[in-house]
């Protein structure tokens, strides 16, 4: 299911193939968010051919909206989105927290009301599981609790029980006889003790890969890279790791550096939305009036189609006229960025040259 083709002698960066139903995904690997069942401004068509073999998706705002007689009806939210890729749905536990005010958790279930029309729903973990059969997801998400930045320990300690607990019950729940992959997702909020309890224990129920949550929510760099070089050092080393929701550039490569293979992130496509854009040399503004008259292409090391046919100033006029055409183009550079960065990665790793790689990157882009 996972193979781990070639290790960086000077880090813990792996280079692997990850097994789907619907294809083999390259690792180290960025899925886009697509939440609803698609990338904004982007087809599922452009996406694939930009070498995005996975995508995401979230099974809460999916069973609101849609619904899930919809997705049946078509076999599976692939066909649906008429997405050729593989598809991961992440469980909704991020949107307990996130939606909170609408959202009562037990230690059996969460019991939310919607944000659309205000209707009550209860999710177990044995139903996220099943909702996300019904998707026939490539990688199916358990539900868990993410307790905040701000939780006491004794809060996270009692939350990490009720994630641990549940990952039990949703690798059980499981259909075997089907071919979809079940990650756990590993928690502890920033206590060193409770992150280890929690890689350790999941890693004894042997699921096919093992996600890292709760982290890039507010606190510094220096502590989410503690937190994250403890997850991923106990969760196994024969099955993929996924950080969940961290997607800069510089989190992204320094990641792969603490062996973490798969990540997803709003971020090219939310910041293209506001008119930042992703480049070799550092984020760039599109909307300040330096670029008003400027003839250079967004990045000059970048090939993609925003950066083949129109300059700074074009996009800039587009973008203050509010021209849909502009989150379009800002968003194909933005996630033309991010694949060629994570190909780069992969060709250090297989070369030997991560570390390298990994420094000139950063001394570029934060120079």
């Amino acid at each position: 299911m996972f193979e781990i083709l070639k290790k960086d002698s000077k880090s813990k960066a792996r280079l692997g193939k990850l097994h789907t139903q619907n294809g083999i995904i390259d690792t180290p690997v960025f899925m886009p968010v697509g939440t609803l069942g698609t990338v904004k401004s982007v087809s599922p068509l452009e996406l694939y051919n930009e070498g995005f073999k996975i995508m995401l998706s979230n099974t809460y705002h999916l069973f609101l909206r849609p619904g899930m007689e919809v997705i049946e009806k078509f076999g599976s939210l692939r066909n649906f989105i008429n997405y050729k890729g593989a598809i991961l749905t992440d469980s909704g536990g991020f949107q307990i927290f996130s939606l909170a005010k609408f959202a009562k958790i037990s230690d059996d279930s969460v019991e939310f009301m919607s944000h659309i029309d205000g209707a009550i729903h209860v999710f177990t973990p044995e139903k996220v599981v099943k909702l996300q059969e019904v998707f026939d997801s490539d990688i199916i998400m358990p539900l868990d609790v993410f307790s905040g930045p701000e939780a006491s320990k004794s809060r996270a300690e009692k939350d990490l029980d009720i994630t641990l607990k549940w990952a039990e019950i949703s690798i059980n729940a499981k259909n075997k006889e089907k071919n979809n992959l079940i990650f756990l997702i590993s928690q502890g909020n920033f206590f060193e003790d409770l992150r280890e309890k929690s890689a350790i224990y999941l890693s004894e129920l042997n699921a096919d890969g093992y996600a890292i949550g709760g982290l890039a929510v507010g606190e510094d760099k220096e502590t989410m890279y503690n937190m994250l070089n403890i997850s991923a050092s106990k969760l196994p080393e024969n099955k993929p790791r996924y950080l969940m929701g961290v997607g800069t550039p510089e989190d992204i490569i320094t990641a792969v550096s603490l062996g973490v293979d798969m990540f997803d992130c709003v971020l090219p496509t939310r910041n293209a939305r506001t008119g930042s854009v992703f480049t070799s040399k550092g984020n760039l503004n599109i909307k300040n009036s330096i670029h008003k008259f400027e003839k250079q292409p967004i990045d000059d090391e970048c090939n993609c189609y925003a950066c083949s046919n129109f300059s700074r100033a074009y996009l800039r006029h587009v973008f203050m006229s509010k021209e849909i055409f502009s989150q379009r183009l800002l968003t194909i550079h933005n996630l033309h960025f991010y694949q060629n960065m994570i190909f780069n990665i992969r060709q250090s790793i297989n070369n030997d040259n991560f570390m390298n790689y990994k420094n000139n990157f950063l001394e570029k882009r934060l120079k």
